[in-house]
């Protein structure tokens, strides 16, 4: 394994992801493509992204309405297609824009539109903070504390910029993406809008390393359709900050080439 330079995104269990990871990952990523009803001005699998990444979140619109939304203007009541749009239009913005740590928190801006007060978009929190799962209450974890957020956040940013700078393998860009959203959701930087901002960090991520085809992978759909596990993998580091165990993420870190094979 490479000795990667890095401060907080855990190399430490590349060697057993190599070994797990299903074969054949960049033929099957080479084999991704646009839906043939996607068009200039809408983008089906951004639709079926943000919706999804939207349900997890406790969103009520189902993403067959959404897309019908997108695609033939059809007109819902503003509440339920608000946050989606917002989040739409961060999707689009970050198609269009490279990766850096402004488009990002640029990004948050757009997609926390209906979610937080204008001074508190894109502005990482000092408060502190306790994550809990949206339909039952139950606390998950207690992200980072608030006093170390800006500092955490700016280390998370070094590594994202120190790896754009190396070759990767298909692979490792896989297992590098799905670390940055669990640090990033494990830090939980901003205020509201952490979930929503982690899984679309991750595709961004893949999009930066590997081309346009990642905004085809349906990975928000399928950390939707297994919500269930995909809480369960990010609470089996640990429920306090300080002692995160990330020895323990595989699970997770495995969900995303899952996505390459959902029928």
């Amino acid at each position: 394994m490479m000795n990667y330079d890095l401060k907080i995104i855990p190399a430490v269990l590349l060697d057993d992801y190599l070994q797990q990871v299903p074969k054949g990952l960049q033929d099957e990523f080479d084999a991704l493509k646009d839906a043939e009803i996607s068009t200039d001005t809408f983008s089906f699998y951004t639709s079926v992204s943000v919706m999804a990444s939207s349900k997890i979140e406790g969103e009520p619109m189902e993403i067959d309405s959404y897309v019908k939304h997108k695609m033939l203007d059809i007109e819902y009541v503003e509440d339920m297609v608000q946050k989606p749009n917002d989040l739409y239009q961060a999707y689009i913005y970050a198609q269009e824009n490279e990766l850096t740590q402004n488009n990002f928190l640029h990004a948050h801006k757009l997609l926390s539109a209906h979610l937080l007060s204008e001074h508190k978009r894109g502005v990482c929190r000092k408060v502190n903070m306790v994550v809990m799962e949206h339909k039952t209450y139950r606390i998950q974890y207690e992200a980072a504390p608030g006093s170390e957020v800006h500092k955490l956040f700016k280390t998370l940013w070094r590594d994202i910029e120190y790896l754009k700078k190396q070759t990767l393998s298909v692979e490792e860009v896989f297992y590098f993406a799905s670390f940055i959203h669990i640090v990033f959701v494990n830090i939980h930087p901003f205020e509201d809008g952490n979930g929503r901002a982690g899984r679309l960090l991750e595709k961004w991520f893949l999009a930066q390393m590997l081309g346009v085809k990642a905004w085809y992978l349906r990975s928000e759909l399928n950390y939707y359709q297994k919500v269930n596990s995909y809480y369960k993998n990010l609470n089996r580091l640990g429920i306090f900050y300080e002692q995160l165990d990330y020895t323990k993420a595989l699970p997770f870190l495995l969900m995303l080439p899952a996505s390459l094979n959902m029928d």
